[in-house]
């Protein structure tokens, strides 16, 4: 197995809505994830946005996004859309 291929293996992948598609090539995507509380034990949500970069302006608002991590693209921007979900 080459080098190229264990990162392809390890790359983080995370799934999200759109939530803004405003920028040229960069959408804003929101991840909601359940944690739990270590004291109370009660789960609550937990929204993170992430900035990602969208090459061919192709994802509007509301889609269903996967994007992996790669290199800085620029000072927010750490990540690219991979696919639309359904």
């Amino acid at each position: 197995m080459s080098n190229q291929e264990i990162k392809k293996v390890n790359q983080r992948k995370l799934q999200g809505v759109v939530s803004s598609a405003k920028g040229n090539k960069t959408i804003v995507v929101d991840v909601v994830r359940t944690k739990l509380h270590p004291k109370y034990l009660k789960r609550f949500t937990v929204t993170k946005k992430y900035h990602v970069h969208d090459e061919k302006n192709e994802f509007q608002v509301g889609d269903k996004v996967t994007f992996v991590a790669c290199r800085p693209l620029s000072k927010t921007k750490t990540w690219r859309a991979v696919s639309k979900n359904s």
